[in-house]
């Protein structure tokens, strides 16, 4: 059994795994941006600033809370081959699940302000995720709730 890790490294660890989401999320819609149909294009570099700026954010937020920015892999294995815009919007989707997921963590783990901006983070992610599909999951963030909710 593993240990619960303390209260007071908690929201450190959640912070760092959304961070880790954020460098995934912007390497991945650098590949998006170049496989989008060119009508969805604007919407996938609003996003692609957003998990930027949402980056920069994390990482002050890491150093705040007594750690060291995890920085980001040279390069990450997607999901799936993307061969059409479709494809594209697919994965946006799906990383924007795995946003979600992440700052569901950092929602738990933390309080104050830093919550707040979590919930916020969350709430971006399931929005974009859907935009994307064309359709939202009743608990954005909670990976085998809207698992279940997106196939019933």
């Amino acid at each position: 059994m593993k240990p619960e890790p303390s209260s007071t490294t908690r929201p450190l660890e959640a912070a760092q795994s959304a961070l880790a989401a954020e460098h995934a999320a912007a390497y991945a819609y650098g590949v998006i941006g170049a496989r989008i149909a060119a009508a969805r294009a604007p919407e996938a570099r609003e996003a692609y600033g957003q998990h930027l700026a949402r980056r920069d954010s994390l990482a002050r937020t890491v150093r705040d809370l007594g750690g060291s920015p995890r920085p980001s892999e040279a390069a990450y294995a997607l999901p799936f081959e993307l061969r059409t815009p479709a494809d594209a919007e697919r994965l946006a989707g799906d990383v924007e699940d795995r946003v979600a997921g992440a700052y569901s963590d950092l929602v738990r783990a933390a309080d104050g302000p830093l919550r707040r901006e979590a919930a916020d983070a969350l709430s971006a992610a399931a929005v974009r995720a859907a935009r994307w599909r064309g359709v939202g999951v009743a608990f954005p963030g909670l990976t085998e709730r809207s698992k279940r909710a997106r196939t019933s």
